[in-house]
């Protein structure tokens, strides 16, 4: 392990000298996705050596997901590097080499619609009609002059009236109707072609804000999300190159795969658990393991000495093992907050945190990859867009669960075909992925056949010959793909979120059990027998940190805000550090 004196500070750095004086403090990392692995790198490189990644799953990333098939790679997850200017991961891969095989057509500048590449994009309808290219961009141009109004609603603080119920798709499907049928010059005919349209381009808004309809994203934070300038890449070996150039800088044995966790218990400072059942990770550097899989490393320095230290935080798995800490920063999704919060922090999270989980939005975007012998499309074709003619005047995007399939906006052409071969991309969102992801393999590459026979109008299309999806939803680990400002909720709820506990002013707003002591299920027989002191000292801050996409105020819902965060919280532990020993204490 890296020591103070080998991480490239001085000797006298505070942070150093008051590591060596008190031993050093134990960090928790729930989660090895970007936000878990940046925390845990930042704080190995600032000399920090008692630390400890616990990740649920049996594998790193998170919801970066590189699938190899053949010769290509496929991604499950993450896709695009969201600009260049500044973004660490766009630096990160372009100083690795990551990106010098990315081709023209997988660049795009601007903003994207889920794959942006050279070529057309062909509108077809559910009569097997193509639309004309010319109604496509004029449509095109009416609905992005609209998207822009979206924008300046935060932007320029302007009032969201009662018609639109604070929500973009409300807004954005109203004016563009509206503007749609105050047109002289259109005939019924194409007005009507254009009303339909306008619900497959909110599918697709929705699969790209991940949520289950753009009627659920709020109009007046829409603006707060910030696009990074510099054009979108696509990093052709797999995003995981990009995990794994993180992970390459942490020691292997602090990374525990397989381990989720059942609960944080803060705010107590147990002692030691004494259970000579369950070896505790009490004493001393408890990265240090000979069982299997272990690496060896460094002897830890600095071991705490006292065997009645007080812990703030002890993180409990599920295989029943109690880690003590002195700070956990938790990575794990909107997903998994909104559904386990309740149970997963004993004390209960504080109100106004446990509101802002309940107000922002997650919800799922799934692909359906679909590689056939030979293409049935035409080499101009970069994607087949599916508009159905009956929702011209529909107000909705829910679907009964047997036509789950209507929230397939489309399929995009995987381009060059000499790395994926002949594959479409396929994208779906919301309730409907999830009715998606129960169904097999087979029924699903039938369904997706048909549809394509139908719009295309060639009742000849094979079925393909493999077909590889996600299943964000209903992974327990995640329960979605990424974050949106809900209708209701703010940037200041993505702060509210970020914001460490305890609370500085008051650690009493806390909901659930005040008490100090482990709840009475640790001591069932399900876990054996052990004894947790409650804490009698003062509160000790920063016991429990919160990082990954959802906590970025400005760029939720990427993989660069999922890194920043977690930079970020390692940071606020280093300066806490630097300016505790400074004072002495």
């Amino acid at each position: 392990m890296q020591s103070c004196e080998s991480s490239g500070d001085s000797a006298d750095d505070p942070l150093s000298r008051g590591l060596r004086r008190r031993g050093q403090p134990r960090v928790v990392v729930i989660g090895a996705g970007l936000a878990g692995l940046a925390a845990a790198k930042a704080l190995l490189e600032q000399g920090f050596t008692d630390v400890t990644v616990l990740e649920a799953s049996s594998r790193i990333g998170g919801r970066v997901q590189s699938v190899k098939l053949g010769h290509a790679t496929f991604e499950l997850g993450a896709t695009w590097i969201h600009g260049s200017h500044g973004n660490p991961i766009y630096h990160l891969a372009e100083a690795n080499g990551l990106l010098e095989e990315t081709t023209d057509g997988e660049r795009s500048v601007g903003r994207i619609s889920l794959y942006s590449k050279n070529g057309v994009a062909c509108y077809l309808t559910n009569r097997g009609c193509r639309i004309p290219k010319d109604v496509v961009e004029e449509f095109s141009d009416l609905y992005n002059e609209v998207y822009n109004l979206t924008q300046e609603f935060f932007r320029h603080g302007k009032p969201v009236n009662a018609e639109s119920q604070n929500s973009v798709g409300v807004f954005t499907r109203e004016e563009v109707r509206n503007r749609i049928r105050g047109d002289p010059d259109d005939p019924e005919a194409t007005k009507r072609l254009k009303l339909a349209m306008i619900q497959q381009y909110l599918k697709v808004e929705s699969c790209e804000s991940s949520s289950h309809s753009m009627d659920e994203v709020s109009l007046s934070a829409f603006g707060e999300w910030t696009e990074i300038p510099g054009a979108h890449h696509i990093i052709p070996s797999g995003f995981m190159r990009v995990v794994e150039l993180l992970a390459e800088g942490i020691p292997a044995h602090i990374i525990q795969l397989g381990k989720p966790v059942r609960c944080v218990h803060w705010d107590q400072a147990s002692s030691r658990p004494r259970s000579p059942e369950i070896e505790p990770r009490g004493e001393g550097n408890h990265n240090h393991d000979t069982g299997e899989g272990s690496q060896g490393g460094e002897e830890p320095q600095g071991e705490r000495q006292d065997e009645d230290e007080q812990w703030p935080v002890v993180v409990e798995c599920e295989d029943c093992e109690v880690i003590p800490a002195d700070h956990v920063i938790v990575t794990v999704s909107l997903g998994v907050l909104k559904t386990q919060h309740a149970s997963f922090f004993r004390p209960g999270l504080p109100a106004e945190k446990v509101a802002a989980i309940h107000r922002l939005g997650i919800g799922t975007t799934d692909k359906i990859f679909l590689e056939f012998e030979e293409p049935f499309w035409g080499p101009e074709c970069n994607s087949l867009q599916f508009v159905w003619e009956d929702e011209a005047e529909s107000h909705t995007l829910t679907y009964p669960p047997e036509l789950w399939y209507r929230k397939i906006c489309g399929f995009d052409v995987l381009y060059p075909p000499e790395r994926y071969g002949h594959v479409l991309s396929g994208w779906i969102c919301g309730e409907e992925a999830l009715v998606m992801e129960k169904w097999d393999d087979e029924a699903v590459a039938e369904i997706c056949t048909e549809m394509l026979r139908q719009f295309t109008g060639n009742p000849n299309i094979p079925k393909p010959r493999r077909i590889l999806r996600s299943a964000w939803g209903s992974n327990p680990y995640f329960r979605g793909s990424y974050s949106y400002t809900q209708v209701g909720s703010s940037g200041a709820d993505v702060e509210k979120l970020a914001k460490p506990l305890p609370y500085t002013e008051s650690s009493k707003t806390a909901q659930g059990s005040s008490s100090k002591q482990l709840p009475g299920h640790l001591l069932s027989s399900k876990c054996p027998e052990q004894s947790l002191e409650p804490n009698r000292g003062s509160i000790k801050p920063m016991q429990v940190l919160f990082s990954g996409e959802a906590t970025h105020r400005k760029y939720y819902s990427t993989t660069h805000g999922a890194l920043l965060s977690g930079q970020r919280e390692a940071a606020r532990l280093i300066e806490m550090y630097r300016d505790l020993f400074q004072q002495g204490t």
